[in-house]
């Protein structure tokens, strides 16, 4: 999966010189976190989130008088509280590329660019999405875990069984990278159309552990 199917296009945007508190207004209304910053040639130039705006605000301890506050804020431009250099990917770029950009970076989002183009934005709520696909979260059925063997061809024994039992797997997960994570790795499936007594039967025999099973 690639970040061109899951990232939002075309992004909400604002320019350098919005106030912050219209930036603020328009993430309330389209009901964003983040917002890329454009100059007047539509060229990406930064990135603000919430927190960056939220924390320009006066804190109720300022001295500024209740009605000098409004019009401090109005001078305010994204400009001043947006961040500068901006992590970027590209549209093919692997989604779990992008999630581990925003793991190791602490970031929320990434802007989506093709060239010197913004196409779009890929945020952690994307992947939240994603993995909701992957692990079948969707989808109604048999849920297990499994510890199996951290070696080839293990995960291969656990497929077959469900496969040759009748089953048909609708999500999948690993814990893990098998043969790299000591001696076990822990698989997670979602199985329709084989029942849980029967799902257990199959796979004791090729798991070390039957760690979770549960309908769901």
């Amino acid at each position: 999966m690639l970040v061109r199917e899951l990232m939002t296009r075309p992004p909400v945007t604002v320019t350098h010189d919005t106030s912050v508190p219209d930036a603020l207004r328009l993430m309330r209304a389209k009901k964003v976190r983040r917002l890329p910053v454009l100059d007047h040639h539509d060229k990406l130039v930064g990135i603000v989130s919430d927190k960056d705006l939220l924390y320009a605000s006066p804190s109720p301890a300022t001295t500024l008088a209740v009605w000098e506050i409004p019009d401090l804020l109005g001078k305010l431009k994204v400009e001043k509280v947006m961040t500068r250099d901006v992590i970027t990917v590209s549209e093919d770029t692997p989604l779990e590329e992008a999630a581990r950009i925003m793991a190791d970076s602490k970031i929320g989002g990434l802007p989506v660019m093709r060239g010197g183009e913004l196409v779009g934005i890929i945020t952690e709520t994307d992947l939240f999405k994603s993995l909701l696909e992957l692990l079948g979260g969707r989808r109604p059925g048999v849920r297990i875990a499994v510890a199996v063997p951290a070696v080839k061809g293990e995960l291969s024994k656990i497929t077959t069984a469900i496969f040759e039992a009748g089953g048909n797997i609708v999500g999948i997960g690993m814990k893990g990278i098998l043969g790299s994570y000591g001696d076990t790795a822990e698989v997670v499936l979602k199985v329709q159309d084989v029942s849980q007594d029967k799902l257990v039967e199959v796979l004791r025999p090729v798991a070390n552990e039957i760690m979770d099973v549960r309908e769901v």
